[in-house]
């Protein structure tokens, strides 16, 4: 009204004013309290701040409709109808600018002071993502971010968060120099390995230093925040994105059963007792070998899931008195079975009876337990190392899965399901580690064949696919992961050399020479086998050749012996397994 009538109400209206006091003011307090206002904290105002402003407005305006209506329907003096159009205008501007203001001046306050302190950096992406990480490394004092790269030109030369946007990401080595940084923060999605490795490079070149954020996934599960800063790692280059899996489809297989997962302690298996545990099961059973890897488990799920219902059994999966001692008292009516000898180096050389016992003995004499005890699924995780394998460990895993089709050709009610997947990032034997202890001491860095090529994925997407494959399968599918593309090992050495603050000068790059049993290039599909799309876009479903009839009669009296030399496995395998074909580099 004193804008209405410039700061000089005449008497005539001073009694609307004041009945309009009376009556708006507790109406407009009770619509602010059921948008939700009183619950904001104003150092924090922020977008869902002023949506509840505005629906505070909008429930106020209404009141100021109904009150000026009323007004003058009793033939009382009218209320300018301005009102109607100033009312929301004014108090918008107040609620909203006085919450913006307030946020502005306590910011200033407690993080002013830091905005001129920090190292230089410059953002690569200007996205959702590297919106909010701005927002926390403002009021970081080791970081003041300088502008962003992008590589979408409708951005160049405009600000986001009031820094600008300096250009594409090929000018990223001109922009570090006319800001005078030596700092790159990623902050793109995490399956533009193709983009990072790009940037990456530009920036080493550069001499500056990487960095990235955490992945969507990591900071939406609460594990970290988005402002949480590492050094980028090889595994951020090489493109595996975040997998979406059929939840409620996995949870329907899960949530209330008894779960029992062999190899618990691995670095795969121990993922995947974490994936399992979220759905909900009665019970998680960890059968495992290794005394140290099954305490470590337990310590793990003591810590950071105590609700879940664990029993931790030490055991082996040849043991048959155990096994029929643990499936007796637990029932388990999943089995997902992971534990197998997986070094092939390692196993090609006076180890190859032990793998044939512990990979397709042990996968024999667990699942003939759990069909045995009405399991419901058998879970085979394999590997692409049995994708036409000219190593025993290779042969073996080819094997496992034969002795599963096998015993699913026989009929019951348990249904068999394998996996195959390939090399996992992080695992125990990873050439990733090996380059990482290499490099830390000063090297040189082993590569076995300058054209050597391998598939990587990660160890939770391996677990979460194997969730997927589990729930989908209808009984006695060879499900394969797609793998992506081949990765350069000669390529990932380089890359890590360079992430590691080092040239190829400083620390070479030796060639030893193919492992025993080593293939130079790895297959996504065996050559007998025709796989078929499936429902989720990194899975398919393999054909592969067919089991003869009496293949579990011919293979019990073999496994019946009690040793067998490295030659003679290999000569048996070579007869069971047709596409085994041992490489010529075996000694």
């Amino acid at each position: 009204m004193l804008l209405r009538f410039n700061f000089e109400i005449p008497p005539i209206f001073v009694p609307g004013v004041w009945w309009g006091l009376v009556i708006l003011w507790p109406l407009h307090a009770l619509a602010c309290f059921q948008a939700g206002l009183y619950r904001g904290i104003w150092l924090f105002a922020s977008l869902p701040d002023l949506k509840r402003v505005l629906r505070a407005v909008a429930m106020s305006s209404a009141a100021v409709l109904l009150f000026y209506l009323w007004y003058r329907q009793n033939e009382l003096q009218t209320v300018p109808r301005s009102q109607l159009l100033l009312y929301p205008m004014l108090l918008l501007l107040y609620m909203g600018g006085g919450r913006a203001a307030y946020r502005m001046w306590k910011e200033h306050r407690l993080y002013g002071g830091l905005v001129a302190q920090g190292k230089p950096v410059v953002v690569v992406g200007a996205n959702n993502g590297a919106a909010m990480l701005v927002r926390g490394l403002e009021r970081s004092a080791e970081w003041r971010v300088v502008g962003f790269v992008d590589d979408d030109p409708g951005k160049w030369g405009l600000e986001l968060s009031g820094h600008p946007v300096l250009g594409g990401l090929e000018s990223l080595p001109k922009v570090l120099e006319a800001v005078k940084a030596s700092n790159v923060i990623l902050a793109m999605p995490s399956d533009s390995g193709e983009a990072c490795r790009r940037v990456t490079d530009l920036a080493v070149a550069a001499g500056a230093h990487v960095f990235t954020v955490p992945g969507l996934e990591d900071v939406m599960s609460g594990r970290v925040a988005i402002s949480w800063i590492r050094p980028i790692e090889i595994e951020d280059l090489l493109g595996r994105g975040s997998v979406s899996i059929d939840t409620p489809h996995v949870a329907a297989m899960l949530a209330g059963k008894t779960v029992l997962v062999t190899g618990a302690g691995g670095s795969f298996g121990s993922e995947l007792c974490r994936q399992v545990a979220r759905f909900g099961p009665a019970r998680l059973v960890f059968f495992e070998n290794s005394e140290l890897a099954l305490h470590t488990l337990q310590q793990w799920f003591a810590l950071h899931m105590p609700g879940v219902l664990q029993t931790v059994l030490l055991g082996d999966v040849k043991d048959t008195e155990r096994l029929n001692e643990v499936f007796s008292r637990w029932r388990p009516q999943v089995v997902f079975h992971a534990a197998a000898y997986r070094n092939a180096p390692l196993i090609e050389v006076d180890n190859a009876w032990q793998a044939v016992r512990n990979n397709t003995l042990g996968t024999l004499r667990i699942a003939e337990c759990a069909a045995r005890f009405g399991a419901e699924r058998f879970v085979l995780i394999s590997t692409d190392k049995a994708l036409n394998p000219t190593n025993v460990m290779g042969a073996t895993q080819r094997l496992a899965e034969m002795v599963c089709e096998a015993l699913h050709r026989q009929g019951g009610n348990m249904r068999f399901e394998m996996v195959r997947f390939g090399n996992l990032l992080g695992g125990v034997g990873s050439v990733i580690k090996k380059f990482q202890e290499q490099i830390a001491q000063g090297g040189p860095v082993t590569v076995t064949h300058p054209e050597s090529r391998r598939y990587f994925m990660s160890i939770l997407e391996a677990a979460q696919l194997v969730l997927e494959a589990a729930a989908m399968g209808k009984g006695g599918e060879l499900f394969v992961v797609d793998m992506g593309d081949p990765v350069s090992i000669v390529d990932l050495a380089r890359r890590m050399i360079q992430l590691g603050g080092f040239s190829e000068a400083q620390i070479r790059i030796e060639f030893t020479g193919l492992h025993p049993g080593e293939k130079l290039y790895e297959e996504s599909l065996a050559d007998e086998e025709q796989a078929r799309e499936t429902p989720h876009p990194k899975l398919r479903i393999a054909r592969a050749r067919a089991v003869d009839d009496d293949f579990l009669a011919n293979l019990h009296p073999w496994f019946a012996e009690s040793c067998q030399s490295d030659t003679q496995v290999r000569e048996k395998l070579t007869r069971l397994v047709p596409e085994y074909q041992p490489a010529s580099n075996i000694s």
